[in-house]
């Protein structure tokens, strides 16, 4: 490591307050702060205490003030319905105004939650910057989530209206929102007072009764409005979270600390500069959607895609190759499932030498550990570095990374880089004591976490307090596990959850997963480990092949068992592989070990909202008891 990153890293941790103070320069203020960090009433830390600020000044006024105004801010493509669109900062701008307007009339006023449950298309995002413009709280929810998960949404964050459209379309099929939401509003104990629908072109609706509107009538007699000025601890956003007791946390975002993180980690994590085209493949009802969809590219001033297609399927699995090619986009930063799915479907890259990539200079990943035989894969396919990092919904922004935008680290497979400046990270083990170099433990960040993060939940201290800060003083347990090593790179090896004991052996199933991945005919695993009463749990493996793979499937689950056996050791009794069409998923493409985990140990579960095709679940079911894992 050079003198660069190591003093940015070290200045960060030992004069936190000078080092965010500067940072804090670089952003739109009405009125400059003053107080940096307030630590008066740990662990409710307060960064930029009596700045003034307003987020969608900051994300697009300022930048047509600068005379940027012409300069594209966002491309949608969207390859399932063919439409596609550029619209500048000043038409953004005018059209977000516009739309702030329209929210002013349905009687929205500062500090009042608004649901947006919406596809990925530009209305989505006038809509959260519009919210943004007048000081409303916005809760955007996944487009298409069921209805009873966006009414426990509704209730907790007693939003006032709806923002919706008529559909959202998936490969092959359309989502009909209209259902969904009126379940949702029957379910809902709190009653709202509006539903503002957007129609989609071909698949327009009936509206039903005064409290519905559609979105061009809510536009049709609304003003422009400036921005609202702002103070800097006011929450911008709720995303909800789905939580161990049934009931969504609210994650709360606040302004100050959220542009100016965002704004910093643009180029000091991901080299972007203002004149670059910068892409996120994700959805605006996740984390990195909002992070890196919406706000950080707009703060920073560059441009950002926003796509409506999936990486296979929308038409093929070039599809991600097409959108770098059409719009020459510098950065993607997307999830390891998406590239897994490209893998799996074009194993040998086909696809990808039909388009012109010269502009394509580095793909990050998030959302689940990546395994380094994708990370090798697409390295070898796109010829650029492959950067693997962590974060979370909680911090809203990179907690470890390699910050290509101060120096290029080495990479290290398997290793999600080394921390970025403002983290203080350390592993903790069940003992309450540090871990060594290289031992396993829980991972922690030690208080105060950096700004952009979450300064509590949404009506919920108490439990922001007990769930994420009191199982290790002065830290804030991210919930993840794994190791440090000597060079300071930080391993995620699974969620804490994820880790097994073994007749005593703690295991991560993280590291098992490695090795099945390294396989040549495995496009995707899981492990999981399920009761058993001899050695406490025994870990399994589930793995869907490649395209085209021709060897049979006996021969391939004895080769699996055997590298991990070679690899990890005897001690983790790995015996079990199962061959499966293709494993369960969320919508954001995490797979859902924890519902498998209940399936194969006979437990009860609950459907899990987030899931992508519910179906899986009955085919896992089968596999299950195929292979007498699970007893009828």
């Amino acid at each position: 490591m050079s003198d660069n990153f190591n003093k940015i890293y070290k200045d960060s941790l030992e004069k936190p307050e000078e080092f965010w103070r500067e940072i804090s320069n670089d952003i739109f203020w009405f009125k400059k702060p003053t107080k940096i960090l307030n630590k008066s009433n740990p662990p409710f830390y307060k960064w930029f205490e009596d700045g003034v600020t307003n987020t969608c000044y900051n994300a697009l006024d300022v930048h047509v003030e600068n005379g940027k105004g012409n300069k594209t801010a966002l491309i949608y493509d969207s390859p399932i319905t063919g439409k596609k669109s550029k619209h500048s900062y000043k038409e953004l701008r005018d059209k977000v105004s516009k739309f702030a307007g329209a929210l002013i009339n349905q009687g929205i006023k500062k500090g009042d939650r608004v649901i947006i449950y919406m596809p990925m298309i530009p209305e989505a995002v006038i809509a959260m910057l519009a919210c943004g413009r007048i000081g409303a709280i916005h809760s955007v929810v996944f487009g298409g989530f069921a209805s009873n998960e966006l009414a426990s949404r509704i209730d907790d964050s007693q939003a006032k209206i709806l923002i919706t459209a008529s559909c959202g379309y998936e490969p092959n099929r359309v989502v009909e929102y209209r259902p969904l939401v009126d379940g949702a509003i029957k379910l809902a104990k709190h009653k709202l007072t509006k539903v503002i629908f957007y129609q989609r072109e071909g698949n327009e609706i009936k509206l039903n009764g005064p409290n519905e509107i559609s979105w061009d009538e809510s536009l049709s007699n609304a003003k422009s409005i400036d921005c609202l000025e702002m103070n800097s601890n006011d929450y911008s956003y709720i995303l909800y979270t789905s939580g161990t007791t049934g009931i969504p946390k609210g994650i709360v975002r606040d302004i100050g600390g959220h542009i100016v993180a965002l704004k910093w980690t643009m180029k000091n994590i991901y080299n972007i500069d203002e004149d670059d085209i910068w892409w996120s493949a994700s959805d605006i009802g996740w984390i990195v959607g909002h992070s890196y969809i919406v706000y950080a590219p707009l703060f920073k001033g560059c441009t950002t895609v926003l796509f409506e297609g999936k990486p296979v399927g929308t038409p093929d699995a070039g599809a991600f190759w097409k959108i770098i090619s059409d719009y020459k986009v510098k950065s993607l930063f997307t999830a390891p499932t998406a590239f897994r799915a490209i893998k799996k479907e074009d194993p040998k890259g086909e696809y990808f030498s039909k388009y012109d990539l010269s502009n394509f200079k580095s793909l990050f990943l998030a959302g689940e550990r990546a395994d380094p035989d994708t990370i090798k894969w697409a390295e070898n396919l796109l010829n650029v570095p492959v950067i693997d990092h962590w974060w979370q919904t909680e911090t809203s922004w990179a907690i470890s990374s390699n910050c290509t935008g101060i120096e290029m680290l080495k990479t290290k497979y398997g290793s999600a880089c080394k921390a970025v400046p403002g983290y203080d990270v350390k592993v903790i083990k069940p003992d309450q004591t540090l871990a060594k170099p290289n031992e396993m433990g829980d991972i922690v960040v030690k208080l105060p976490l950096p700004p952009g993060t979450f300064p509590t939940l949404w009506r919920a201290d108490e439990r922001y307090k007990n769930n994420y800060m009191s199982n290790y003083k002065g830290y804030y347990q991210t919930y993840d596990a794994g190791h440090i090593d000597d060079d300071g790179y930080i391993w995620i090896m699974s969620r804490t959850d994820d880790i097994i004991n073994v007749a005593g052996h703690r295991l991560s199933t993280g590291a098992i997963e490695e090795v099945l991945s390294e396989h040549q005919s495995v496009a995707e695993c899981a492990v999981i480990g399920i009761a058993d009463k001899l050695k406490g749990q025994l870990p399994i493996g589930l793995i869907a092949l490649k395209a085209g793979v021709e060897k049979d499937n006996d021969s391939i689950s004895k080769e699996c068992v055997q590298m991990v056996r070679d690899k990890v050791g005897p001690v983790a009794a790995f015996k079990t592989v199962i061959i499966v069409k293709r494993l369960p998923k969320t919508r954001s493409g995490k797979i859902l070990r924890g519902t498998v985990r209940k399936i194969a140990d006979n437990e009860k579960y609950k459907m899990p909202a987030t899931i992508d095709d519910p179906a899986i679940l009955d085919e896992i079911k089968e596999d299950l008891l195929k292979n007498k894992i699970l007893q009828e």
